[in-house]
């Protein structure tokens, strides 16, 4: 008997082309989409989900997730980003709800599977033992987004999409006549289609403006801003001032309003503590080398030495970083191999 697996179907062109991978492969597929915000947008991703599902032949059922969603991403998005810190809602929703509370419909549901359009690999080794590897797309690879499913979860999840690059999954959305074959790539946060996340907090959330005083590095006041949730580290540009030089953010105090500027060569360190690890391998048993980092989606790798804890841990680079940030997540790699992340508390 066919294995049963329950796939993510977003509405875009990657989850259908994953679904048609995966029945193509002869499991017995049966679509989902979950419906997260009570939009139009959110309607029409759902209808497209099911043009694929019906193209294919395959059921297709849609759950109302927009209460999850809101407890578990949108609210702790916007209670983190006003206390100062700059969260990532892609790790806590892959977390929370697609690997979270979709993952446990899936299996009350006696599907085998829950697979998603995501472009990251699992290989199960010879003790049944999963291993998250980024994609063989490193254009595409969304490991980073990964690294909080928990271990277990892993054994009970596919990426059809693994082996496979942009190119050719658009070829095949076109040649199965998917309506999501031509979409555009987004690259913003699903509940901030517009990328400003400072207007969707005052407007959306009701977060009121907290004006302040810009500081330079030893305390002293050099300019003054309307509001603090405008800014994050490492910005150069949209100041609303000149300062007779390029001037850079270096941190922000939510409460008084200030905002640090300095040169750029401020902006770097290279030692961190990081909270809420999610270990994908044993803690106590890293590689003595080669283990590297990366503390943003985009950023490249660089060396690292790791002081690992149950739930914790301390990172050190080999070289300065750039912009390390509070609230975002460290995820780290040995080879392809992710081993493990959490959520930047301090940079030191």
């Amino acid at each position: 008997m066919a294995k049963r697996v329950l796939v993510a179907m977003s509405g875009g062109v990657d989850s259908a082309v994953a679904t048609l991978v995966l029945k193509e492969q002869g499991y017995d597929v049966t679509g989902v989409t979950l419906k997260l915000l009570p939009t139009a947008a959110a309607d029409k991703a759902i209808a497209d989900a099911k043009q694929a599902a019906d193209t294919l032949g395959i059921p297709h059922i849609a759950l109302d997730f927009c209460d999850l969603f809101e407890k578990n991403v949108v609210s702790p998005f916007t209670e983190t980003y006003v206390a100062g810190r700059t969260p990532n809602p892609c790790i806590l929703c892959n977390r929370t709800i697609k690997f979270g509370a979709l993952y446990d419909y899936a299996r009350a549901h006696g599907f085998d599977f829950l697979a998603t359009g995501h472009y990251a690999r699992i290989h199960v080794d010879a003790d049944g033992v999963p291993h998250l590897l980024r994609g063989k797309d490193p254009k595409k690879d969304q490991s980073y987004v990964l690294y909080s499913v928990p271990r277990d979860t892993l054994k009970h999840v596919l990426f059809p999409l693994s082996d496979l690059e942009k190119p050719a999954v658009r070829a095949l959305a076109e040649e199965h006549g998917f309506v999501s074959a031509g979409s555009k790539e987004s690259q913003d946060i699903c509940f901030i289609p517009d990328g400003d996340y400072a207007r969707y907090l005052q407007t959306e959330r009701g977060v009121k403006s907290v004006p302040g005083d810009f500081v330079d590095t030893n305390g002293k006041v050099i300019g003054r801003h309307e509001n603090v949730i405008r800014f994050t580290i490492g910005q150069r540009k949209g100041l609303g001032m000149g300062f007779g030089r390029p001037m850079f953010v270096l941190g922000k105090n939510p409460r008084t309003g200030d905002v640090t500027l300095g040169d750029e060569a401020d902006l770097f360190s290279s030692t961190l503590h990081a909270v809420n690890v999610n270990w994908l391998c044993d803690p106590t048993a890293l590689p003595s080398t080669g283990i590297t980092a990366k503390a943003r989606y985009s950023q490249k790798e660089a060396a690292v030495t790791v002081a690992p804890a149950a739930d914790q841990m301390s990172i050190t680079f080999d070289a300065p970083q750039r912009a390390l940030t509070p609230g975002q997540a460290v995820v780290l790699y040995h080879g392809d191999e992710v081993l493990g992340g959490g959520t930047i508390q301090e940079i030191h």
